[in-house]
């Protein structure tokens, strides 16, 4: 058993809340163990400027760790000013949902997902993912449908696994993600294809053997995450698992 009592392959467990605030039409609070994410989106009716003219839309994710979320207190970003994880992260997130979006069927309009972390205790980048695509749908349901068919061709969701004391675990916590040997963060849709694999060995190597270890582990997860965001849309699932 590990430290909070999960077994290796346990997702922490998942809170999603829909409607979280009234102002965005995409809104929802997404909790696993102690990490809470609150993920927003909206949609603009133009396109970028290097985009204009070809009858694609686009999708965009801007991520931040409120300066409360950890302790001791991170320095708030100011203006444009980011640091590189940040810049890292909400590209990773955005690349995700691009990866599942019809961007010729979504026309010349910008989704804009916004990831704001309240409190973090590992995995806020694979949370932000998760908690997004919910938000996504939410808002294209909002904004677009008008009875015809969304632009998604599938689901993304993600989550971290890695080598804990030579031991293969899902859905890191904090405490376990700085002890990790190797540490992986997988990017995955609901038909089971990879979006994006990040896998590193700190201070350390893995084998052909762990590494597949570590990603049926997190396809599992990935399968498990899928049907919590089925649950948590209700009728607004676009899809069938």
């Amino acid at each position: 058993m590990r430290h909070d009592g999960r077994k290796s392959d346990e997702l922490r467990p998942l809170k999603i809340k829909r409607r979280f605030t009234r102002s965005a039409p995409g809104s929802v609070l997404i909790q696993a163990g102690r990490t809470t994410v609150l993920c927003t989106a909206d949609v603009a009716d133009e396109v970028p400027p290097w985009m204009k003219g070809q009858g694609r839309g686009w999708v965009t994710a801007e991520y931040g760790m409120l300066p409360g979320s950890t302790s001791p207190r991170k320095q708030r970003e100011r203006g444009v000013k980011s640091d590189g994880r940040t810049t890292e992260i909400q590209r990773l997130v955005g690349r995700s949902l691009r990866a599942v979006v019809d961007l010729d069927a979504l026309g010349e309009r910008t989704v804009a997902v916004d990831c704001d972390v309240l409190e973090a205790d590992g995995g806020t980048r694979t949370l932000s993912i998760t908690g997004a695509f919910i938000a996504l749908v939410d808002v294209l349901h909002a904004k677009l449908s008008g009875g015809s068919k969304l632009p998604l061709k599938d689901s993304v969701a993600a989550v971290s696994v890695g080598l804990v004391e030579g031991r293969p675990l899902l859905d890191l916590d904090y405490r376990e993600d700085v002890a990790a040997a190797v540490d992986m963060n997988v990017v995955m849709t609901g038909g089971g294809r990879y979006v994006e694999v990040q896998g590193t060995g700190e201070e350390a190597t893995f084998t052909d053997c762990e590494l597949a270890a570590l990603l049926s582990l997190a396809r599992g997860g990935i399968e498990q995450l899928a049907t919590l965001q089925k649950q948590a849309l209700g009728k607004r699932w676009p899809f069938n698992l």
